[in-house]
């Protein structure tokens, strides 16, 4: 069975192409770690860290060493779950899932397919000459698509709960994105190459659209490999603070929230298991930031500079989350410590707000 648009593809010359990691600073690397130290020196920081054979004695693994056939054999173990998101484009795109050429739309479609197609796909291209078409299956959750994978092969460093999901795909680049959670990404079969940069260098990267993404999270514009900074001139000043993780089959990589990373999987046949450490499903403090930009960004000066005042005292100082101290405990209501009914009470105050419900008092006269 072949993916719809993907059998009768053109052969191009396949030619590899690498961010210079000369160029680049090396992202930290640790051996493999138990997860004590994971959790107290790891995971508590705010740096990436690369994972020297944390998951060297996977199943998965050991299969993938053996090559791509073996690779994709082990994974026809895992058949019965549910059809694949699969995205799929032609050899043109070099691999680089992105916006179409108008940002329109997109250079690529997505489809849902059977596990079985997409492998009999990977095996097909991988021994073909030339570029072939670019295949990858994102974020696939183990327990709904590859039934019996996390307990095949276990990550003990991940958070209570954590969910595996699996990527799969042939030599395609992903473009640079942050997420709203921390991330163990660890890799199975394939060598891939990530490129990260720090949060500060946001005003740098040339964010594309907030609400027409790629897939969640917006990106960074500018190719990492080949840089247009004639349109991108600060772009420049990001590359001086980038960082480059050449990962091998059984290295991990541990990524902070809101580190910018750019991830080229370099072979024919390549597979890789994230976790997001700390997950982050409601993604409130980037709605937040949404709602900034309709309610405050384009306010005149005075206001701005007032409001950011109300900001850091009640959100960005150190000392904000007592910002309600001198209050007696059973008032402070939302200005109280975190937790569950404080988290609620202002869940249902936005709710009521922003639905056009409650509306904040205004000071007795």
């Amino acid at each position: 069975m072949a993916i719809v648009g993907v059998a009768a593809a053109v052969r191009y010359r396949w030619t590899m192409h690498s961010a210079n990691p000369a160029a680049l600073r090396r992202v930290k690397e640790r051996e493999a770690v138990t997860p004590e130290v994971f959790a107290g020196e790891i995971a508590s920081g705010y740096e990436p860290v690369v994972l020297r054979g944390q998951v060297a004695g996977w199943p998965a693994v050991q299969a993938g060493r053996e090559g791509s056939q073996a690779m994709l054999e082990y994974l026809a173990r895992f058949r019965g779950g549910a059809a694949l998101e699969v995205l799929v484009s032609t050899p043109e795109i070099d691999g680089r899932f992105f916006y179409s050429e108008d940002m329109q739309g997109f250079n690529f479609t997505r489809q849902r397919v059977p596990l079985e197609a997409l492998l009999g796909e990977l095996a097909r291209f991988a021994g073909a000459e030339g570029t072939p078409p670019a295949l990858y299956a994102n974020a696939a959750t183990a327990a709904e698509h590859f039934p019996g994978w996390a307990e095949a092969n276990r990550l003990d460093l991940a958070a209570s709960g954590a969910t595996p999901r699996l990527w799969i795909g042939n030599a395609v680049r992903i473009a640079t994105h942050f997420d709203a959670s921390a991330n163990v990404a660890a890799v199975v079969a394939g060598r891939r190459r990530f490129t990260l940069f720090p949060p500060t260098q946001a005003a740098n990267m040339y964010v594309g659209p907030l609400d027409r993404t790629l897939a969640g999270p917006p990106v960074s514009m500018p190719d990492p490999e080949s840089p247009d900074l004639t349109r991108y001139p600060r772009y420049a000043e990001a590359l001086r603070h980038a960082l480059v993780a050449d990962l091998e089959p059984g290295d991990a990589l541990f990524i902070p929230a809101i580190w910018w990373h750019h991830v080229r999987a370099l072979d024919p046949v390549n597979v890789l298991v994230n976790y997001w450490w700390a997950y982050d499903a409601s993604a409130t403090p980037f709605i937040a930031m949404i709602h900034a930009l309709m309610s405050i960004r384009d306010l005149p000066p005075e206001q701005k500079q007032a409001w950011r005042a109300w900001f850091d005292y009640l959100v960005f100082d150190e000392d904000a989350a007592s910002a309600g101290d001198h209050l007696p405990p059973h008032v402070r209501s939302v200005l109280g410590p975190a937790s569950e009914e404080r988290t609620e009470r202002l869940r249902a105050f936005l709710l009521g707000s922003l639905s056009g419900g409650a509306k904040p008092r205004n000071s007795p006269r």
